[in-house]
This record gives structure tokens, C-alpha cells and sequence, in this order.
């Protein structure tokens, strides 16, 4: 629970903050987080769609699911400025839901085969505390703002110490508010700690000036979102307040070399020297709009663009048309994360060729603030 008296501790300045409680004992336990975005193209998913492509993660058993998805529809007028349509939406999640649950049996197999520990942060299930049918994963929150949409899904044990949910939608794009750029925040309570999520489509183009548009988009989500509270709790309202916070999304920044150079680069897998010329790599560096801001290191191909059903970068071999734009690959899809209490333990891209974009995914252990009046009522869980 948000005590009152933890007021005091949240950093006016929009810092990163724990809440000290002073009252009752609490301990730090480990949760696992996977974390992934992927741009869609504006292509619905069809029936058959490999979610492995996107849901692997190499066996680890996460405890919390966080997919972050763009252009889920396409960005024309008809889906920018009517009402929004959650039928695509509504399909992403069932075939979320049917995968997680599918797959999770197996993945608690290999674990057990494999004899590996990890520190749970909910309490063994009690008999009689869930249904025999009741789903492994749940979603716990889901929103869609034109294109954008995140969708996040809990171990059904987690469920009852998950609290106030809540939502920020912020719309960067045309006339600098429509929906078809910027971002969905969820945020969300895990016993005593704060997590917050915040899933973006930034400004794109590779011009003079496209990525000062970016770093206004981000600065703009960093000030516009704003979650909803009460004044008999001591929720955090913006983002870097949370004590968890992870960023992802295409947030569109490019590699600022002459094209013909860093296709060649691409081709000879010079994955540092394209980084060091990367745009979000050097905000991160400069500490200026992501200031305190971390991405951990790169080690796959960018991930766009591609040629839809291929493995074949756009533009290579002169195959785009006389009046289509330049689209030299780039790391545009990205996963970032601020303050303490995270660790990433895995950064890495799927294959999926449905769109012009690769997802990529990523895995966290979180802590988490445990407070224990009874230690008797939190078990160590073991896979």
C-alpha cells in the first residue's frame, strides 16, 4: 500500500524515487519482465502468425509479459481522426493469450530440467485460491491509441498484488496532437514498488531536422503524461517518478552516415561502428533528452527496413521505384530503461517477416518491495 507519510520522498524534480517504510519489514525479491515492440506496418496479424518469433526468450520464465506494438492499423485519416478500431487490437491479444498459456507447461518443464532457482514475489498457491481453468497469463491492462498499442499480461499468482492501473495516452503527431505519433503509458503497483511502461511511435525521416522532432516527441511524452491518482494515495503521476521504468517503441532514430556507407557497413555486420554514428546511442551519451536514460549493448542487425516477406534490406540492388524515399537501415525499434533496481539480462531481435520491421525483445529482472507484516505469508517459489 502507498503510505501518506512516503510524500516526502518522491522527487519533485521528476526523479526516480523509492518510498522508505519505516512501519513494517520488507525485503527485495526478484521479478522477471519481458519486454518487447515490434511495428506491425499497418498489417493485421494473420490467424497462423508465429508468436514464438516474438514471445521467445531463450526459457526464462518471465513473470510479467509487456508487448508494445505500432501501426497496428493504418496510419491514413480514416484511423487518425474517427473513432478508433480495437478489432486488431482485440486479435493481437488472443493470440497472445492462447501462446502464453500454450507454451507455458513446456517452459516450466525445460526449467525444472534444468534445476535453475529464481526468487518469486507472490506467495505459493494456496488451494482453492484459483480455478483448475483459470489461464497461467493474464492481461492486466491493454490500450490502443490509433496505431499504438501495449498490452501487458501477469502469472495469474501475481494478480492480487497488482493495484492501481492506469493509462496515459499522449498524440504527437499531425497538428502536434494527433494520435498517429506518440505514446500509450501504463503504469502499474506490484506490492510495494512502481512500474511504468511507456510504448512510443516518435517522428520519422532521415532529413536535417527529423531528429530534433524526435527529441521534441520525447520531451513532449516526458512532460504531457500524466497518470491519475487520489489524494489518499502516494501514487507517482509522471513517468521518471515510477521506481521502474522502461521505454520502447520505434522511436525512429537513425545512423547518421551517407547511405551508401553504411549499407556497406550493414553488409560487413560493423554493428560498433554504426552505433557509434547511431542518433539515439549519441542522446544517450549527451545525457540531453534522455538524460539518465540506459539501453544495453547491441549486438544484432537493425531492424528495418526490410522488404516485406524477405530477408532482404529495401533499397538494396536499386529496387526501390525513382519516386520512393530512401530507407537506409537503422535501429529504429528500441528498448531503453531509467533508475535503479533493473537489470537486462538479454537484448536481442526476432525474424518475423510480416512487416518492414524486426521486433525486438528484451528480458529485466526487476526488484520488487515486498512489504512483509507476516512473514509467514510470503513463500520463496521455486521453479
Amino acid at each position: 500500500m502507498w503510505l501518506a507519510l512516503a510524500a516526502n520522498n518522491i522527487l519533485e524534480d521528476g526523479q526516480n524515487h523509492e518510498v522508505d517504510y519505516q512501519t513494517t519489514s520488507a525485503q527485495i525479491q526478484n521479478l522477471t519482465l519481458f519486454v518487447s515492440s515490434w511495428n506491425v506496418g499497418g498489417i493485421a496479424p494473420p490467424s497462423e502468425l508465429n508468436m514464438e518469433d516474438l514471445l521467445h526468450d531463450e526459457n526464462n520464465l518471465a513473470d510479467i509479459y509487456v508487448l508494445g506494438f505500432q501501426e497496428i492499423v493504418p496510419l491514413n485519416a480514416g484511423n487518425i481522426l474517427v473513432q478508433e478500431n480495437t478489432s486488431i487490437s482485440m486479435q493481437w491479444n488472443s493470440l497472445i493469450r492462447t501462446a502464453l498459456n500454450k507454451t507455458d507447461d513446456i517452459r516450466l518443464h525445460h526449467k525444472a530440467e534444468l534445476g535453475e532457482s529464481h526468487q518469486k514475489v507472490y506467495p505459493l498457491k494456496r488451494e482453492g485460491s484459483f480455478t483448475s481453468n483459470s489461464p497461467h497469463f493474464e492481461c492486466i491492462i491493454s490500450k490502443q491509441m490509433v496505431g499504438i498499442f501495449i498490452t501487458i499480461w501477469a502469472r495469474s499468482p501475481l494478480l492480487p498484488y497488482i493495484r492501481h492501473t492506469s493509462v496515459s495516452s499522449v498524440g504527437c503527431g499531425i497538428f502536434g496532437c494527433l494520435g498517429n505519433k506518440g505514446s500509450v503509458s501504463v503504469r502499474f503497483c506490484l506490492h510495494e514498488t512502481s512500474f511504468c511502461f511507456v510504448c512510443s511511435h516518435l517522428a520519422s525521416g532521415g532529413k536535417e531536422g527529423d531528429k530534433r522532432e524526435r527529441n521534441a516527441n520525447a520531451s513532449q511524452i516526458l512532460s504531457r503524461t500524466q497518470f491519475s491518482s487520489d489524494p489518499f494515495q502516494c501514487l507517482p503521476r509522471k513517468i521518471l517518478q515510477h521506481d521502474r521504468v522502461i521505454w520502447l517503441g520505434d522511436l525512429n532514430y537513425r545512423i547518421c552516415l551517407p547511405e551508401p556507407t553504411t549499407r556497406s557497413l550493414v553488409n560487413d555486420r560493423q554493428w560498433s561502428t554504426l552505433l557509434q554514428n547511431d542518433q539515439l546511442k549519441a542522446e544517450l551519451r549527451e545525457g540531453c533528452t534522455f538524460e539518465g536514460w540506459n539501453e544495453e549493448e547491441i549486438e544484432f542487425a537493425p531492424t528495418y527496413k526490410y522488404n516485406l516477406d524477405s530477408d532482404d534490406y529495401y533499397g538494396c540492388n536499386n529496387q526501390k521505384g525513382k519516386k520512393e524515399k530512401n530507407r537506409t537501415p537503422a535501429w529504429c525499434d528500441r528498448i531503453i530503461w531509467f533508475g535503479k533496481g533493473l537489470k537486462q539480462r538479454q537484448y536481442s531481435r526476432g525474424e518475423s517477416k510480416l512487416s518492414d520491421h524486426r521486433p525486438v525483445r528484451a528480458i529485466f529482472t526487476a526488484e520488487v518491495k515486498v512489504q512483509c507484516q507476516s512473514t509467514e505469508n510470503f513463500v520463496k517459489m521455486f521453479s
